[in-house]
């Protein structure tokens, strides 16, 4: 079965990942021997860093899902055009088989 049938899709295990090494470098940070102030600054970096990321994987998120749904869209129409021509093509074959029986009558 594959992952993302369970729930653990791609995005879903690097967003864990990334949170978990957010959380694994602050507590490094806070437990490091340094000043508050030299702690705080590499806090505020990190933040920052961590900020930057998560901002371009969501608009890397964002784009594959327009991306997706413009093929589905697409898909979509395909199948909606296929489906109207078969209806008309069953409907003319109905009305001249209509025809040929009722010549026959």
């Amino acid at each position: 079965m594959r992952h993302d049938e369970e729930g653990y899709g791609a995005s879903s295990i690097f967003l864990s990942f990334l949170l978990g090494g957010l959380m694994g470098a602050g507590v490094a940070l806070l437990l490091a021997p340094k000043s508050g102030r030299e702690t705080r600054q590499r806090i505020r970096e990190l933040a920052d860093d961590v900020k930057v990321k998560a901002e371009d994987y969501v608009e890397q998120a964002k784009g594959k899902v327009s991306t997706a749904v413009e093929k589905g869209k697409g898909f979509v129409q395909d199948q909606k055009s296929i489906i109207t021509s078969a209806v008309e093509a069953g409907k003319e074959a109905y009305e001249k088989e209509k025809e040929r029986l009722a010549k026959e009558q």
